[in-house]
């Protein structure tokens, strides 16, 4: 008898993203540098907060919905944009799919497999995210097209500083597939034949390079082509960013964001949100936890901008005490891909649903008819959890207004 493809929580369907893909390809999903001490601080970060529920005066009815940068959305998650989905043979329009089906926004990699256009044509509520990489000539290429493509707001990263070395040792990754290539890696793939089968039947092979990216007139570049153009760009200034949003001239979000100081620059190049992040623990190591930063950042500019968060995120729950402590919403990028590798599309949607009970169970026990409800008096905050980095004289002011 078949296994169930439905799972019950993120944890699960991560064990069987793990099971199911080869181990550089799972390796990959799991990134993280140095020590690793900055991905585990941003799971443990929500362990470290409890509820304070209340027993009586519940609401039949809850409201989960919310906009982001103007978009409605039927729950406060987002999809993170994350780069080169092969671990499944749709990669991202199956992401895409999943977020229409249940009215989420999806964000969408420059670095992503599918090019934008496709991605756009299987869920519309998209966000294109950009990276500072080549020439102003060529940014402002990719922009146009992801806004010809129905791109409603681009995400610019900043936070991405890929150290190198990993304790645990990094994944296998190749540059392009050929027989050579393959055979090299015969020995991790062929233990993972329902991940092989997918790609049979789709008649192709995990396709490493980037269409995002391509010039006009070009081919698309290999993931570390487009890498290499990256470490080749001098990197941005805050006058980059405030002509970045001048030639969007749309929702503007900023990724990126831990520091106080960093969020009020922001604010004043003109951006209309800003994600707290640390790019998933992919940044510089012993970077704390997103969410002991994120008061911070609320206190300061969240009455100016929308304030996001991603890092850490693997139920409901903690969705709600990110909403708690000032976040607009989250985004999601491990949980999504382990959905996808375990599932496909109704992976992701799993994912989703999985989300939605858990926070819809927090909202209910914590008294509240709507997300917008919920607020720190509703967590159990320990002493010192909160942190205010690049915050200066007014750090304590800064912590004490936000928990």
């Amino acid at each position: 008898m078949a296994r169930n493809p439905w799972f019950e929580t993120v944890a699960e369907a991560q064990r069987r993203a793990r099971r199911r893909l080869p181990g550089s390809v799972y390796g990959a999903l799991l990134a993280g540098s140095e020590r690793g001490r900055t991905i585990d601080d941003n799971v443990a970060a929500f362990d470290r907060l409890g509820f304070a529920p209340r027993v009586v005066g519940h609401h039949a009815d809850r409201d989960l919905t919310t906009t982001v940068l103007g978009v409605p959305t039927a729950l406060p998650v987002l999809i993170s944009p994350t780069g080169v989905q092969a671990v499944h043979p749709a990669g991202e329009v199956a992401v895409a799919r999943a977020a229409a089906n249940r009215g989420v926004v999806m964000g969408l990699s420059s670095y992503a497999s599918k090019p934008v256009e496709e991605v756009a044509d299987a869920g519309p509520d998209l966000f294109f995210q950009l990276y500072w990489s080549g020439t102003r000539e060529a940014m402002v290429q990719r922009m146009d097209r992801a806004r010809a493509a129905g791109a409603k707001a681009l995400i610019v990263t900043l936070d991405w500083s890929f150290s190198h070395g990993r304790d645990w040792g990094s994944p296998a990754i190749p540059e392009k597939l050929d027989l050579r290539t393959m055979l090299r890696h015969a020995p991790d793939v062929l233990p993972h034949p329902a991940w092989l089968w997918r790609y049979a039947r789709s008649g192709r092979l995990p396709d490493l390079t980037v269409p995002n990216l391509r010039p006009p007139g070009g081919s698309s570049p290999t993931f570390f082509g487009a890498y290499g153009e990256w470490m080749r760009t001098v990197p941005p200034t805050w006058d980059d960013v405030a002509w970045l949003r001048e030639e969007w001239g749309g929702p503007f979000l900023l990724k990126g964001v831990t520091r106080v100081d960093d969020a009020r620059r922001a604010v004043d190049a003109g951006v209309t949100g800003l994600s707290v992040s640390n790019h998933g623990g992919n940044n510089l190591d012993t970077t704390p936890a997103t969410l002991r930063v994120l008061p911070s950042v609320v206190a300061a500019v969240g009455d100016q901008v929308e304030v996001l968060l991603d890092g850490g995120v693997r139920r409901g729950g903690d969705v709600a005490k990110a909403l708690a402590l000032g976040a607009r919403a989250v985004l999601i990028g491990r949980a999504c891909l382990w959905g996808l590798a375990a599932n496909g599309q109704a992976g992701v949607e799993n994912v989703l649903d999985i989300l939605r009970g858990g926070l819809d169970s927090a909202v209910l026990g914590l008294g509240h008819a709507s997300v917008h409800d919920l607020s720190p008096d509703d967590l159990a905050i320990p002493p010192g959890f909160a942190l205010a980095l690049g915050s200066g004289a007014d750090s304590r002011q800064g912590r004490d207004a936000a928990v």
